[in-house]
Protein backbone atom coordinates (compact mmCIF):
# COMPACT_ATOMS: atom_id res chain seq x y z
CA UNK A 1 0.00 0.00 0.00
CA UNK A 2 1.09 3.81 -0.33
CA UNK A 3 1.01 6.30 2.31
CA UNK A 4 1.91 9.51 3.13
CA UNK A 5 4.19 9.64 6.03
CA UNK A 6 5.30 12.81 7.98
CA UNK A 7 9.14 12.40 8.66
CA UNK A 8 9.48 14.53 11.51
CA UNK A 9 7.27 17.91 13.05
CA UNK A 10 7.36 20.61 11.07
CA UNK A 11 6.24 22.45 7.74
CA UNK A 12 4.26 21.14 4.88
CA UNK A 13 7.71 19.41 3.26
CA UNK A 14 8.27 17.07 6.27
CA UNK A 15 5.67 14.12 4.11
CA UNK A 16 7.44 11.63 2.33
CA UNK A 17 5.58 8.89 -0.14
CA UNK A 18 6.12 5.53 1.03
CA UNK A 19 5.42 1.84 0.28
CA UNK A 20 4.54 0.13 3.27
CA UNK A 21 2.78 -3.45 4.19
CA UNK A 22 -0.94 -4.05 3.86
CA UNK A 23 -2.85 -3.49 6.65
CA UNK A 24 -5.53 -6.14 8.08
CA UNK A 25 -7.93 -5.50 10.51
CA UNK A 26 -7.91 -6.63 14.39
CA UNK A 27 -11.30 -7.89 16.07
CA UNK A 28 -13.86 -5.76 15.83
CA UNK A 29 -12.24 -3.81 13.22
CA UNK A 30 -12.59 -3.42 9.13
CA UNK A 31 -9.75 -2.60 6.47
CA UNK A 32 -11.00 0.02 4.13
CA UNK A 33 -9.45 0.60 0.45
CA UNK A 34 -9.29 4.29 0.38
CA UNK A 35 -10.81 6.58 -2.14
CA UNK A 36 -10.62 10.00 -0.14
CA UNK A 37 -9.11 11.25 2.84
CA UNK A 38 -10.00 14.63 4.25
CA UNK A 39 -7.19 17.17 5.92
CA UNK A 40 -8.22 19.09 9.04
CA UNK A 41 -6.96 21.50 10.83
CA UNK A 42 -5.96 19.09 13.59
CA UNK A 43 -3.84 17.83 11.30
CA UNK A 44 -1.65 20.51 10.59
CA UNK A 45 -1.54 20.45 14.86
CA UNK A 46 -0.16 17.42 14.59
CA UNK A 47 2.36 17.73 11.81
CA UNK A 48 3.83 20.64 13.67
CA UNK A 49 4.06 18.97 17.06
CA UNK A 50 1.98 21.98 18.62
CA UNK A 51 -0.13 18.50 20.03
CA UNK A 52 2.49 15.98 19.95
CA UNK A 53 0.25 13.20 20.48
CA UNK A 54 2.08 11.51 17.58
CA UNK A 55 5.63 10.84 16.95
CA UNK A 56 6.74 10.82 13.33
CA UNK A 57 7.11 8.92 11.61
CA UNK A 58 3.45 8.68 11.85
CA UNK A 59 0.56 8.45 8.68
CA UNK A 60 -1.88 11.59 9.61
CA UNK A 61 -5.57 11.37 8.95
CA UNK A 62 -8.62 10.99 10.97
CA UNK A 63 -11.32 10.30 8.52
CA UNK A 64 -11.51 8.26 4.90
CA UNK A 65 -14.25 7.49 2.61
CA UNK A 66 -13.78 3.95 0.47
CA UNK A 67 -14.74 0.58 -0.16
CA UNK A 68 -14.87 -2.06 2.56
CA UNK A 69 -11.72 -4.59 1.55
CA UNK A 70 -11.50 -6.72 4.89
CA UNK A 71 -13.37 -7.78 7.99
CA UNK A 72 -12.09 -8.41 10.96
CA UNK A 73 -13.21 -11.30 13.49
CA UNK A 74 -16.86 -10.95 14.83
CA UNK A 75 -17.84 -7.97 12.33
CA UNK A 76 -21.01 -9.18 10.62
CA UNK A 77 -22.65 -6.10 10.09
CA UNK A 78 -20.67 -5.00 6.54
CA UNK A 79 -19.26 -6.97 3.18
CA UNK A 80 -16.67 -6.23 1.21
CA UNK A 81 -16.99 -3.83 -1.63
CA UNK A 82 -19.55 -1.67 0.78
CA UNK A 83 -19.02 2.07 0.30
CA UNK A 84 -18.68 3.42 3.90
CA UNK A 85 -17.41 6.60 5.84
CA UNK A 86 -14.94 6.93 8.95
CA UNK A 87 -15.90 8.84 11.56
CA UNK A 88 -12.47 10.12 13.67
CA UNK A 89 -9.93 7.43 13.65
CA UNK A 90 -7.89 8.43 16.79
CA UNK A 91 -5.32 5.72 15.83
CA UNK A 92 -4.73 8.06 12.43
CA UNK A 93 -3.68 6.50 9.35
CA UNK A 94 -6.02 8.24 6.66
CA UNK A 95 -3.31 9.23 4.12
CA UNK A 96 -2.92 5.78 2.55
CA UNK A 97 -4.13 3.90 -0.11
CA UNK A 98 -5.54 1.23 2.70
CA UNK A 99 -6.65 2.17 6.29
CA UNK A 100 -8.09 0.20 9.19
CA UNK A 101 -10.90 1.32 11.09
CA UNK A 102 -13.19 0.34 14.47
CA UNK A 103 -15.90 -1.12 13.02
CA UNK A 104 -18.55 0.79 15.39
CA UNK A 105 -16.74 4.22 14.26
CA UNK A 106 -17.33 3.07 10.26
CA UNK A 107 -20.76 4.10 8.71
CA UNK A 108 -22.28 2.69 5.56
CA UNK A 109 -23.14 4.73 2.55
CA UNK A 110 -24.90 1.96 0.94
CA UNK A 111 -28.56 3.23 -0.55
CA UNK A 112 -27.08 7.12 -0.01
CA UNK A 113 -26.86 9.07 -3.03
CA UNK A 114 -23.71 10.99 -1.41
CA UNK A 115 -20.97 11.92 -3.05
CA UNK A 116 -17.68 10.25 -0.79
CA UNK A 117 -15.65 13.54 -1.59
CA UNK A 118 -18.40 15.65 0.43
CA UNK A 119 -19.36 12.66 3.29
CA UNK A 120 -15.74 12.58 4.09
CA UNK A 121 -15.83 16.64 4.47
CA UNK A 122 -19.12 16.90 6.24
CA UNK A 123 -20.54 13.58 7.80
CA UNK A 124 -17.92 13.45 10.59
CA UNK A 125 -18.40 17.02 11.84
CA UNK A 126 -22.20 17.19 11.25
CA UNK A 127 -21.72 14.08 13.86
CA UNK A 128 -19.64 16.57 15.61
CA UNK A 129 -22.72 19.15 15.51
CA UNK A 130 -25.00 16.54 16.35
CA UNK A 131 -23.26 15.16 19.40
CA UNK A 132 -22.06 18.73 20.84
CA UNK A 133 -25.85 20.43 20.48
CA UNK A 134 -27.57 17.19 22.09
CA UNK A 135 -24.70 15.91 24.30
CA UNK A 136 -23.68 18.97 25.80
CA UNK A 137 -25.79 22.11 25.09
CA UNK A 138 -28.58 20.28 25.17
CA UNK A 139 -30.73 22.10 22.54
CA UNK A 140 -33.98 23.57 22.96
CA UNK A 141 -36.31 24.60 20.51
CA UNK A 142 -36.58 28.04 19.49
CA UNK A 143 -33.32 28.71 20.75
CA UNK A 144 -30.64 31.24 19.01
CA UNK A 145 -27.31 29.97 17.88
CA UNK A 146 -23.86 32.11 16.97
CA UNK A 147 -21.01 30.08 15.04
CA UNK A 148 -17.98 31.57 14.90
CA UNK A 149 -15.69 30.57 11.80
CA UNK A 150 -18.96 29.61 9.83
CA UNK A 151 -17.34 28.53 6.61
CA UNK A 152 -14.63 26.33 8.16
CA UNK A 153 -14.78 22.67 7.25
CA UNK A 154 -16.51 21.98 10.99
CA UNK A 155 -18.85 25.05 11.38
CA UNK A 156 -20.35 25.03 8.10
CA UNK A 157 -21.90 21.79 9.50
CA UNK A 158 -23.49 23.17 12.27
CA UNK A 159 -26.09 25.52 11.21
CA UNK A 160 -28.37 22.42 9.10
CA UNK A 161 -27.98 20.36 12.45
CA UNK A 162 -28.77 23.01 14.76
CA UNK A 163 -31.65 24.07 12.08
CA UNK A 164 -32.95 20.23 12.36
CA UNK A 165 -33.08 20.25 16.30
CA UNK A 166 -35.56 23.19 16.55
CA UNK A 167 -32.99 26.52 16.43
CA UNK A 168 -34.76 29.37 15.53
CA UNK A 169 -32.05 32.16 14.62
CA UNK A 170 -28.59 31.01 13.16
CA UNK A 171 -25.61 33.78 13.17
CA UNK A 172 -22.52 33.25 11.95
CA UNK A 173 -18.90 35.16 11.67
CA UNK A 174 -16.10 35.02 8.88
CA UNK A 175 -12.55 36.51 9.40
CA UNK A 176 -12.31 37.80 5.78
CA UNK A 177 -14.83 39.41 3.51
CA UNK A 178 -14.21 37.39 0.88
CA UNK A 179 -15.86 34.29 2.63
CA UNK A 180 -19.39 36.25 2.81
CA UNK A 181 -20.85 35.22 0.14
CA UNK A 182 -19.82 31.23 0.75
CA UNK A 183 -20.98 31.33 4.23
CA UNK A 184 -24.10 32.82 2.73
CA UNK A 185 -25.05 29.59 0.82
CA UNK A 186 -25.06 27.82 4.07
CA UNK A 187 -28.56 28.39 6.32
CA UNK A 188 -27.46 30.89 8.17
CA UNK A 189 -29.66 34.01 9.18
CA UNK A 190 -27.15 36.77 8.95
CA UNK A 191 -22.96 36.39 8.84
CA UNK A 192 -20.91 39.06 9.81
CA UNK A 193 -17.43 40.06 9.39
CA UNK A 194 -14.97 39.25 12.61
CA UNK A 195 -13.90 42.84 12.68
CA UNK A 196 -17.82 44.22 13.05
CA UNK A 197 -18.18 41.32 15.79
CA UNK A 198 -19.19 41.78 18.58
CA UNK A 199 -20.39 45.53 17.69
CA UNK A 200 -22.67 44.10 14.50
CA UNK A 201 -25.06 42.22 16.67
CA UNK A 202 -24.78 43.72 19.79
CA UNK A 203 -28.61 43.80 20.44
CA UNK A 204 -29.23 40.44 20.09
CA UNK A 205 -28.70 38.02 22.84
CA UNK A 206 -27.50 34.28 21.73
CA UNK A 207 -28.52 30.93 23.99
CA UNK A 208 -26.02 28.35 22.33
CA UNK A 209 -21.93 29.70 20.91
CA UNK A 210 -20.02 27.32 18.54
CA UNK A 211 -16.45 28.22 18.73
CA UNK A 212 -14.27 26.54 16.80
CA UNK A 213 -11.81 29.68 16.51
CA UNK A 214 -10.92 30.68 20.65
CA UNK A 215 -9.13 33.26 21.66
CA UNK A 216 -10.67 36.72 21.52
CA UNK A 217 -13.59 35.61 19.25
CA UNK A 218 -14.88 33.00 22.91
CA UNK A 219 -14.06 36.09 25.10
CA UNK A 220 -16.37 39.03 22.95
CA UNK A 221 -18.89 36.16 22.90
CA UNK A 222 -19.70 36.11 26.83
CA UNK A 223 -21.50 39.77 26.67
CA UNK A 224 -23.97 38.03 23.64
CA UNK A 225 -24.94 34.78 25.80
CA UNK A 226 -28.33 34.62 27.33
CA UNK A 227 -28.82 33.66 30.91
CA UNK A 228 -28.04 29.82 31.31
CA UNK A 229 -26.92 30.14 27.65
CA UNK A 230 -23.83 27.69 26.91
CA UNK A 231 -20.52 28.25 24.69
CA UNK A 232 -19.37 25.01 23.14
CA UNK A 233 -15.15 25.43 22.77
CA UNK A 234 -14.94 22.81 19.45
CA UNK A 235 -11.23 23.62 18.59
CA UNK A 236 -8.70 26.37 19.28
CA UNK A 237 -7.97 27.69 15.05
CA UNK A 238 -6.59 31.08 16.59
CA UNK A 239 -3.91 28.85 19.12
CA UNK A 240 -4.92 31.69 21.48
CA UNK A 241 -5.28 31.01 24.70
CA UNK A 242 -8.16 32.74 26.88
CA UNK A 243 -8.40 33.68 30.40
CA UNK A 244 -12.16 33.70 31.26
CA UNK A 245 -13.11 34.72 35.10
CA UNK A 246 -15.49 32.43 36.74
CA UNK A 247 -17.06 35.19 38.44
CA UNK A 248 -18.20 36.17 34.65
CA UNK A 249 -19.59 32.86 34.45
CA UNK A 250 -21.47 32.76 37.85
CA UNK A 251 -22.64 36.09 37.65
CA UNK A 252 -23.76 35.75 33.93
CA UNK A 253 -25.40 32.02 34.78
CA UNK A 254 -23.46 31.18 31.65
CA UNK A 255 -21.05 27.94 30.87
CA UNK A 256 -18.31 27.25 28.60
CA UNK A 257 -17.29 23.61 27.86
CA UNK A 258 -14.81 22.13 25.74
CA UNK A 259 -16.08 18.85 23.16
CA UNK A 260 -13.80 16.78 21.12
CA UNK A 261 -15.37 14.19 19.27
CA UNK A 262 -12.28 12.19 19.08
CA UNK A 263 -11.82 11.49 22.71
CA UNK A 264 -15.64 11.68 23.43
CA UNK A 265 -16.25 8.94 20.59
CA UNK A 266 -12.77 7.09 22.09
CA UNK A 267 -14.54 6.41 25.61
CA UNK A 268 -18.40 6.32 23.64
CA UNK A 269 -17.69 4.43 20.24
CA UNK A 270 -21.82 3.06 20.72
CA UNK A 271 -22.97 6.90 20.15
CA UNK A 272 -21.75 7.02 16.53
CA UNK A 273 -23.77 5.61 14.77
CA UNK A 274 -27.18 6.84 15.99
CA UNK A 275 -25.85 10.31 15.40
CA UNK A 276 -24.89 9.47 12.36
CA UNK A 277 -28.14 7.96 11.07
CA UNK A 278 -30.22 11.31 12.44
CA UNK A 279 -27.54 13.41 9.83
CA UNK A 280 -27.00 11.55 6.42
CA UNK A 281 -30.43 12.71 5.66
CA UNK A 282 -29.20 16.25 5.82
CA UNK A 283 -26.48 15.52 3.62
CA UNK A 284 -28.33 13.17 0.87
CA UNK A 285 -30.92 16.24 0.48
CA UNK A 286 -28.11 18.76 0.39
CA UNK A 287 -28.30 20.67 3.25
CA UNK A 288 -24.72 20.28 4.05
CA UNK A 289 -23.22 21.54 1.07
CA UNK A 290 -19.83 23.71 1.25
CA UNK A 291 -17.13 23.99 -1.37
CA UNK A 292 -14.45 20.98 -1.40
CA UNK A 293 -11.25 21.40 -2.71
CA UNK A 294 -9.90 17.90 -4.17
CA UNK A 295 -6.17 17.13 -4.74
CA UNK A 296 -4.55 13.99 -4.90
CA UNK A 297 -3.06 12.03 -1.99
CA UNK A 298 0.30 12.36 -3.05
CA UNK A 299 -0.05 16.23 -3.15
CA UNK A 300 -0.43 16.25 0.57
CA UNK A 301 2.38 18.75 1.36
CA UNK A 302 0.33 20.91 -0.96
CA UNK A 303 -2.85 20.78 0.93
CA UNK A 304 -1.10 21.57 4.20
CA UNK A 305 0.83 24.71 2.52
CA UNK A 306 -2.89 25.83 1.46
CA UNK A 307 -4.16 24.62 5.37
CA UNK A 308 -1.76 26.98 6.90
CA UNK A 309 -2.12 29.60 4.62
CA UNK A 310 -5.74 29.70 5.24
CA UNK A 311 -6.25 29.63 1.23
CA UNK A 312 -9.48 26.99 2.07
CA UNK A 313 -12.93 27.77 1.90
CA UNK A 314 -14.78 24.88 2.74
CA UNK A 315 -12.79 21.43 3.06
CA UNK A 316 -9.94 19.87 1.67
CA UNK A 317 -9.69 16.19 0.51
CA UNK A 318 -6.86 14.14 -0.94
CA UNK A 319 -8.24 11.90 -3.45
CA UNK A 320 -6.57 8.41 -4.07
CA UNK A 321 -5.07 8.48 -7.92
CA UNK A 322 -1.84 5.47 -6.95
Amino acid sequence: MKAMVVTQYGGPDVFSESETPDLHPGPGQVSIDVTHSAVGLIDSFLRRGTIPIFSPPYVPGLEVAGTIRELGEGVTDFRIGEPVVTLSLMSLGGYATVTVADSALTISLDGFKIDPALAVSALPNAVTAYLSLTKVAHIQKGENVLIHGAIGGLASAYPAVARSLGASRIVGTVRTASKLEAARELDYDDVVLAEDFPSAIADEQFNIVVDPVGGDMLASSLDLMAPLGRALLVGNASEHAVDISSNTLWLKNIGVQGFNVGGYLSGNPSAGRPAAKAVLQLLEEGKIDFPVTLLPLQNASEAHRRMDAKEIIGRIVLRNEF
